[in-house]
């Protein structure tokens, strides 16, 4: 019996020293994953099935004051979602004249949480997520409140999450409030996290919501991290004491997002970019020339019509003493001879016969 024991026991220890050195064990822990699926199914079934009894046996006017209320919160969310939608298309007409990416919103999966690592030195999760799901490995999770960590294992129909208050694991991140840049750090307590390396002049105080930057490409930008919650400040160190707390639920969270980012690289981007911006001039850019040149023409044929009305006084006047003014008129038919001058020559020659027939009209009143 002991000399089993034994044996048992090197097995163990060898096993823990390949799987923890090499690789050669990932393909049989990803095959047994498939039999602890239906372990963790198992033992969440009696949880399920108290829900479902005490579903079952609620009270009608619980159910009715509960429908009341989710009724009063659609509206309000519809509400929301209305101003939503219009800055969206405005934000997306915006991208467009700025000629930058088309990508407004990541997709995401629902992804259920099924387990946890008994260790309580490692703050992981499992999720009923895989490989098989198009989960890749570092693909952010998020729930309803802000960002709680990445996936650091793959498994065909499972996936392990990687919680942001692990002691190994650091995110980047801004204050919203000014921009200000840090890293957060897990420290092990799953209600804590601490920003490393910030100056004791920095401009943070408590209170101020922590999102992430975007830096490293990993986590996409603008997610709520953490909330600020103490700043010490110790005069004789040159960096701060910043505590945080995680805005996610870490400890609560049943249901998560799986964020699908935008993958492409940057030389990708301005590509697909100036691609569209292409098909935009040449669906919108012909017509706009037409339209303007006309615009521009008719104030020059505005200010010849004054010119063109003056000859035609200057004749009405020495009509009168003259009996040719029967045959006047065809001179007066003569102005739609001088519509023709959309050009400038034929405006300038009569503006010049005025000044001709004003001194003869002096000579005959002499």
């Amino acid at each position: 019996m002991g000399v089993r024991l034994l044996v048992l026991a090197v097995l163990s220890v060898a096993l823990m020293v390949v799987d923890a050195r090499f690789s050669l064990l990932k393909p049989a822990r990803s095959q047994m994953s498939l039999v602890l699926m239906d372990a963790y199914w198992i033992t969440d079934l009696p949880g399920r099935l108290w829900e479902g009894v005490a579903s079952q046996f609620g009270s009608r006017t619980e159910l009715v004051a509960e429908n009341e209320k989710l009724k009063t919160e659609n509206l309000l969310l519809q509400g929301r979602m209305q101003k939503l939608a219009a800055l969206t298309e405005q934000n997306v007409r915006l991208r467009e004249l700025l000629n930058s990416s088309a990508l407004v919103n990541e997709k995401v999966e629902v992804a259920e949480l099924i387990g946890m690592d008994p260790n309580p030195f490692t703050h992981r999760i499992i999720i009923n997520k895989g490989e098989r799901d198009g989960v890749v490995l570092g693909q952010p999770v998020l729930d309803a409140r802000g960002l709680m960590g990445q996936v650091v294992e793959l498994m065909p129909y499972t996936s392990r999450v990687l919680l942001l208050t692990d002691s190994t694991h650091s995110i980047p991140v801004q204050v919203n409030r000014n921009g200000l840049r840090a890293i957060a750090s897990g420290t092990g307590n799953p209600e804590r996290l601490e920003l490393r390396h910030v100056a004791d002049t920095a401009d943070i105080k408590e209170g101020d919501l922590l999102v992430s930057s975007g830096l490293g490409q990993r986590f996409p930008a603008g997610y709520p991290v953490a909330t600020v919650k103490e700043v010490i400040h110790d005069s004789g160190q040159p960096f701060a004491i910043v505590r945080a707390v995680p805005t996610a639920a870490l400890n609560r969270s049943r249901y998560m997002l799986l964020v699908f980012s935008d993958n492409r690289t940057a030389e990708e981007r301005a590509n697909d970019a100036a691609q569209a911006q292409e098909s935009l001039d040449a669906q919108g850019g012909g017509p706009v020339i037409p339209a303007t040149v006309p615009k521009t023409v008719p104030p020059p044929a505005a200010a010849i019509t004054p010119a063109t009305a003056t000859p035609a006084a200057a004749p009405a006047a020495s009509t009168p003493p003259a009996k040719p003014a029967a045959s006047k008129p065809p001179t007066a038919a003569k102005p739609p001879a001088a519509s023709k001058p959309p050009a400038s020559q034929p405006a300038a020659r009569p503006a010049a016969k005025p000044p001709v027939t004003a001194p003869a009209t002096t000579g005959r009143q002499e």
